[in-house]
């Protein structure tokens, strides 16, 4: 099989993923039986499982560069990917290979046909990290949910410890429509006598998931909210000092099990994380932002961040495309109470809001619609003054689609 035959064999099942999330589909059976074709690579490699509304990927990114920092090889397995889909799966931060991509997809493929039916994309995905990782021999693997927790397809793994960072109305049409519910879905990760890391505040979501635990004889950790004043972190934002309490929570109960990581590990691994597209600033003179927040949640902590780190500048504009399926009023409420200028835009795919629809839910500010995200950026970028601020920001699509051209200057 080579590389285009794989990407294509790949893609080719994202059509299944539609069908799939539909609550008869929510199955384990078909991953399990997938992998058992494969040989059960997830029961080979040492791994942390991670969940949450908001936070997974960069805590999920600050335990592996910790783990890296201690001399580990380390699996990181995070979706989605912003330019190529080779970004989903990486060992000490380097995307498997489009020869080792080959390789592995056609042990799936031929899978797939004693199989008699049809994995999903994100199924193939896990599948294919669990194979790389195997086959990088790594130490340990990070394993960041899909969707949910209970249902998803990274739940066959048996993990030391079980990550939940945080839960927020997200996904509602799959997961439920109240926190207590989406709670219900994402503590289905809890495995019997596995230790919980437990970002979760909230009263009633929190007392669903410490009883989802209790059952099964699983320990909840709340670690603090904050870390301790010297501590230096690579990620912009209060909320990233959250997530690098829990990602600190899980470095010592890993240490628990007589995994050694030094101090000065945690220190470098912390300081040294990068996380592409997280309120990442990628240049001064103006202020350039990209980002891929795409939830009510993820929109006021960047507007949070902005407000405290971003020092004051003059006309604040954001481009701005959003997915169908996300409470994009609230979102747009949200970004209205900090931004100037908004230009509004579509990016390649079917689920995306048309601008002109978004443009309706914005009053009191100077709106610009466009009709593909480059326009967008380069009306954005180039009536930008020295002083000023441009953000993009509204999903990880339109921050793939406009990174190669925002890098570029």
């Amino acid at each position: 099989m080579t590389y285009d035959d794989a990407i294509a064999f790949w893609f080719g099942r994202i059509n299944f993923e539609v069908r799939a999330a539909s609550p008869v589909d929510l199955k384990l059976e078909r991953m399990r039986a997938l992998l058992r074709l494969l040989g059960d690579p997830h029961e080979r490699v040492r791994l942390i499982h991670i969940t949450g509304t908001k936070g997974k990927g960069s805590t999920a990114a600050m335990i592996a560069a910790v783990l890296q920092a201690a001399g580990y090889r380390v699996g990181l397995f995070t979706s989605p990917h912003l330019e190529r889909v080779e970004e989903r799966i990486q060992v000490n931060g380097v995307p498997i290979s489009p020869d080792e991509l080959a390789v592995h997809m056609a042990r799936i493929a031929a899978a797939e046909r004693v199989l008699g039916t049809s994995p999903t994309f994100f199924e193939i995905s896990t599948a294919l990290g669990f194979l790389h990782f195997v086959h990088r021999r790594c130490e340990f693997a990070v394993v960041e949910v899909g969707l949910g927790g209970r249902f998803d397809s990274t739940n066959v793994c048996h993990p030391l410890v079980s990550v939940i960072t945080t839960v927020g109305l997200d996904h509602t049409a799959q997961l439920g429509n109240t926190l207590e519910e989406i709670a219900y879905q994402k503590a289905g990760i809890v495995k019997r006598g596995v230790p919980v890391v437990c970002g979760v505040t909230q009263p009633g979501p929190f007392t669903v998931i410490q009883g989802a635990a209790a059952e099964i004889g699983a320990t909840v950790i709340q670690p603090g909210q904050k870390l301790s004043a010297p501590t230096r972190l690579g990620l912009l934002g209060r909320h990233q000092q959250s997530n690098a309490a829990l990602a600190v929570a899980v470095l010592d109960q890993l240490r628990r099990t007589e995994v050694p990581i030094p101090d000065a590990a945690v220190t470098r691994g912390l300081a040294d994380v990068r996380w592409p597209a997280r309120i990442e600033v990628i240049r001064r003179d103006p202020t350039v932002i990209l980002d891929t927040a795409h939830n009510v949640p993820s929109v006021e902590a960047l507007v949070d961040t902005l407000r405290e780190f971003v020092p004051a500048v003059g006309r604040k504009a954001v481009v701005f495309a959003v997915s169908s399926d996300k409470d994009y009023a609230a979102m747009l409420r949200a970004l209205t109470g900090y931004f100037d200028v908004f230009h509004l835009t579509r990016y390649d795919n079917p689920r995306c809001v048309p601008p002109e629809k978004l443009a309706e839910l914005v009053e009191g500010k100077r709106v610009h619609i466009h009709h593909t995200s480059a326009e967008a950026w380069n009306a954005a970028s180039s009536s930008a003054q020295p002083h000023d601020l441009v953000c993009i920001t509204g999903s990880v699509f339109l921050a793939g689609e406009l990174q190669p051209l925002v890098r570029a200057g």
